[in-house]
């Protein structure tokens, strides 16, 4: 194996230890990623080179070198710089991290965290026939189920034919009139009316009464025959049809659907977001961006700042905005719901993500902002409360919704500490469509 081939290998072998994913999305820099590529670092493997050896005496091509100072260039390549001027280059090698797209972030994540949500489709853009496995009871003669009809009428004839001759005789067994013999025969689950044994009974001569003298002597004589039997024996000859057990095949519709998601992003910048609040939104908001971006067919994204009062705000804009001013967090909701007009919740998927401190006036929570989600239409509500483990606070926003919605599975209200708590929180905030 030569030089070029280490060297490559060892390239390999670090993108297949970049970074774990949880562990990326926990501690990792997110902001050297957008919404189309997802950059992961790679834990670097140190390239081989060449070192001069400190008992090299001297010899041919020895020249005036420190002992241990690499060998200028690698394998195939001409230096660090950018081959003008021998200067060391300035700029992060691109090797230094793996990249995926959406999709394969989210692929990836459903392995990682057991989610594997199915998105659910909306708008039918396409509707295509498949196999010929419909059925109506109005159609062209040419599309009459003959089969349907064939195995209706035999099911019936199976439940309802029975041997008459043997029932017959059952009525010349001394002691047995139409009561005993309806008794005897219904037990035995044969599909016969009384009326038709008192018609049957009434027409035997009296002479012709009696013949037996039970029916264990009449069954050792002549013993009843099965449906299937007198099939065999061709003693049942036709199959009765009728006309309400026609079908008629079409078919099958197959619609395509379109899978489309809006996702409306709600984050407190009031002056008690701290820091490290703010960072916790953006390390659970942008890991279910990409989540949701590489799982549906189309995404769309509204993203929503709010103090005392709440604007729309671009994607850039909202992961790295400062805090300042109150809260009221209906503001923000009652923006989402104008925002949310523009995509019909029969043809859009609908996520409302809400995050912060949970610091809001409890008036403002239960009468203006639980009566806001509960008429919002969105396939899940969720609302993060981010705080520091070691920060007070007297809000309470989370734990009353908590308390309203305990039992719907589409509201969903989780706890973010640290950094280590943010996959949790989104396995939690995406579980209720991952099962449904």
């Amino acid at each position: 194996m030569g030089l070029r081939d280490d060297l490559e290998r060892f390239r390999v072998v670090g993108e297949d230890r970049r970074d774990d994913l949880t562990d990326f999305i926990r501690y990792g820099d997110l902001g050297a990623s957008d919404e189309r590529e997802i950059r992961i670092p790679i834990k670097i493997v140190e390239l081989p080179e060449f070192r001069y050896d400190p008992l090299d005496q001297g010899g041919v091509g020895a020249g005036e070198v420190d002992v241990g100072d690499p060998v200028d260039g690698r394998p195939g390549e001409d230096g660090d710089g950018d081959g003008s001027d021998g200067e060391p280059g300035s700029e992060r090698g691109e090797h230094n991290y793996y990249r995926m797209d959406p999709e394969e972030f989210a692929q990836q994540l459903d392995e990682e965290l057991g989610l594997d949500l199915e998105p659910k489709g909306k708008r039918v853009i396409e509707r295509t026939e498949g196999a010929f496995t419909d059925r109506s009871r109005a159609g062209p003669e040419s599309m009459l189920d003959l089969k349907h009809l064939f195995v209706q009428g035999l099911k019936r004839t199976l439940v309802t034919d029975f041997d008459e001759e043997f029932l017959e005789e059952l009525l010349k067994v001394e002691g047995i009139g139409p009561d005993e013999a309806f008794a005897w025969a219904r037990q035995r689950h044969i599909r016969v009316s009384k009326q038709w044994f008192v018609e049957t009974h009434a027409g035997i001569p009296a002479d012709k009464r009696d013949v037996w003298p039970s029916i264990d002597a009449l069954t050792a004589a002549r013993a009843p025959q099965s449906v299937v039997d007198r099939m065999r024996a061709g003693e049942i000859d036709r199959i009765p049809l009728r006309r309400e057990d026609e079908r008629y095949r079409h078919p099958e519709i197959i619609e395509e659907y379109e899978r489309n998601v809006v996702v409306v992003n709600i984050r407190d910048v009031s002056g008690s977001m701290r820091a490290k609040k703010r960072e916790l939104v953006e390390r659970t908001f942008t890991p279910l961006d990409w989540y949701l971006q590489g799982k549906y067919d189309n995404a769309e994204f509204v993203y929503i700042a709010h103090d005392a009062e709440a604007w729309e705000v671009g994607r850039q804009e909202f992961f790295g905005i400062e805090s300042g001013g109150g809260t009221r967090i209906s503001s923000a909701y009652e923006l989402a719901e104008e925002c949310l007009t523009a995509y019909p919740f029969s043809e859009w998927n609908r996520f409302v993500f809400a995050a912060g401190d949970s610091e809001n006036a409890p008036a403002d929570t239960q009468d203006r902002v639980i009566p806001l989600m509960e008429a919002i239409d969105a396939n899940l509500h969720a609302y993060l409360e981010t705080r520091p483990r070691d920060a007070s606070t007297r809000g309470r926003h989370a734990a009353l919704l908590e308390d309203y919605f305990v039992e719907q599975d589409d509201v969903v209200v989780s706890y973010v500490h640290d950094e280590g708590d943010v996959t949790s929180a989104i396995k939690e905030i995406l579980r209720p469509e991952t099962v449904s």
